[in-house]
C-alpha cells in the first residue's frame, strides 16, 4: 500500500476509556503513533479523560451497572477480576463505526462491547483487529488465567455452574466466523492466544511509548525538578490502586525490609491511589529519570507500560519472572527478574541494580523495542493483510 492509499485508511480503536487503565493508554498512544504515521484513526470511548478531538465519547454506565449486578452476589469482592459482556453499547449504530475500514479492539469490558455486539460486527463484515491486553478475549470471563488450570472453564473458581463455560464457548464459535486478526503485545500472551484459539490468526507487536515524553534527563536534574534529595537511591513503585493484589506491593515492602547494605541510604517512592499524586505523563517521566531502580512486582501482567516508560527514562527495572516482564527486563543487562514471589530473589535484584550502572541498557532496550513509528508499521501491516 502507497501512502496516498495508506493516508485514506479509516481505523477506529474502541476502548472503555481513554486513558485510565494500562489498556486505555496503549490504545491512546496507537493513535496518536498511527495518526503520525499516515493513518486517520481515531477512538470510539465511554471513558472520556483526554480533550483530544479524535476521541469521541459513547453511551453511560448503566451497562457497567447491570453487569455488575449480574455477578457481584457471586464474586464477593472481586467482581473486578471477571466480565460477562451480557450487557453493553451498541457502537455499531455511531457513524465513527460505519465509516471505518478497521475496528481497532481494545480493552473493552465493563459494559462497553458486549457479545452480542461483537455478533453484530462481524455480520457486518467489518475487518476487526484486538489487541490482547489481558486474557479475558479467549478466556470465559476472566481477566487472568493465574494458576486456574481450567482449559475450557468448565469449573470456574470465580463464578459457579457454567457460566463461564457457556461464554468460553460462545466466543469460540463467534471468532470462527469473523475476519478476526489478534494481537499479542507480549510474546508470552501471544503463545498463550494461539494455544487457547489454535484456528485464529494471532500476531505479536509490543506497545508503544512517546519518546518525545518519556526519554532521558539528568538524575539530578530531575530530582531537583520534583524536590527530591540528591544523594539518596530512590526506589520507585507505580500502581493504579496500591491495593490491588495482582500488583504485589506488600512483596516490595517485605524486600526492602531484607535489604540491609542499602537501608540507610535508600528512599522508597510509590505512585498511584493512596499514595504519591502524579498530575501528568510530564512529571511521571521525571519521576522515573529521578530513580535508581523501577521495582514492578506484579502477580499477574502482560506488558506492563511502566517497565517501558521507565526504561525509556534511563531506569531499570526489577520484576518477577511472570507474563510478559522476562521479555521486557534482560536479567543482569538493564535490569533483574526475580524468582516468581521469591521475596529474597526480590530483594536481591534491587540490591543488584542498585550497585551497577545499566542505564544506557535500558535506554537502549526502550527505543529498540517500543518506538512509535516501528510499532504503527507493524499494525498497518495487520491492517492491510486479509
Amino acid at each position: 500500500m502507497d501512502g496516498k492509499d495508506s493516508i485514506q485508511m479509516k481505523v477506529l480503536l474502541v476502548s472503555t476509556s481513554d486513558r485510565i487503565g494500562g489498556g486505555a493508554i496503549a490504545a491512546y498512544r496507537l493513535m496518536e503513533a498511527l495518526n503520525n504515521n499516515g493513518v486517520k484513526a481515531k477512538m470510539l470511548v465511554r471513558d472520556k479523560i483526554s480533550s483530544s478531538v479524535t476521541v469521541t465519547q459513547i453511551g453511560t454506565k448503566i451497562p457497567k451497572i447491570l453487569e455488575r449486578l449480574q455477578i457481584m452476589s457471586h464474586l464477593k469482592g472481586k467482581q473486578w477480576q471477571a466480565d460477562t459482556a451480557d450487557f453493553g453499547i451498541d457502537i455499531t449504530k455511531t457513524e465513527e463505526y460505519k465509516e471505518a475500514d478497521i475496528i481497532h479492539l481494545h480493552w473493552i469490558n465493563q459494559g462497553m462491547v458486549s457479545l452480542s455486539c461483537l455478533t453484530r460486527m462481524i455480520k457486518d463484515g467489518k475487518k476487526i483487529v484486538w489487541t490482547l491486553h489481558d486474557e479475558w478475549p479467549y478466556l470465559g470471563i476472566c481477566h487472568y488465567r493465574g494458576e486456574c488450570q481450567e482449559t475450557e472453564c468448565r469449573k470456574c473458581p470465580l463464578l459457579p455452574g457454567s457460566i463461564a463455560h457457556r461464554h468460553y464457548l460462545r466466543k469460540q464459535e463467534l471468532y470462527k466466523k469473523g475476519n478476526i486478526t489478534f494481537v499479542g503485545c507480549s510474546q508470552w500472551i501471544t503463545e498463550r492466544a494461539r494455544q487457547a484459539m489454535p484456528d485464529a490468526q494471532v500476531v505479536h507487536i509490543n506497545n508503544c511509548i512517546p519518546h518525545n515524553i518519556f526519554r532521558y534527563t539528568d538524575q539530578q536534574e530531575a530530582r531537583k525538578k520534583l524536590n527530591l534529595p540528591k544523594n539518596k537511591k530512590i526506589v520507585l513503585f507505580c500502581s493504579q490502586n496500591l491495593n490491588d493484589e495482582r500488583k504485589g506491593y506488600t512483596y516490595l515492602l517485605q524486600a526492602l525490609e531484607n535489604l540491609s547494605t542499602f537501608n540507610h541510604q535508600l528512599s522508597t517512592i510509590c505512585v498511584g491511589k493512596g499514595a504519591t499524586y502524579i498530575n501528568s505523563q510530564e512529571e511521571m517521566a521525571a519521576m522515573y529519570a529521578a530513580a535508581d531502580v523501577f521495582v514492578t512486582p506484579s502477580l499477574q501482567d502482560n506488558l506492563p507500560n511502566t517497565i517501558a516508560e521507565a526504561m525509556s527514562c534511563g531506569t531499570p527495572c526489577v520484576g518477577f519472572q511472570v507474563g510478559g516482564i522476562p521479555e521486557m527486563i534482560d536479567h543482569l543487562q538493564n535490569g533483574y527478574v526475580a524468582k516468581y514471589k521469591d521475596v529474597a530473589d526480590l530483594a536481591e535484584g534491587i540490591q543488584y541494580v542498585l550497585s551497577h550502572d545499566l542505564r544506557k541498557a535500558a535506554l537502549h532496550k526502550a527505543a529498540s523495542a517500543y518506538g512509535e513509528t516501528h510499532v504503527a508499521q507493524k499494525y498497518i501491516n495487520v491492517y492491510e493483510s486479509r
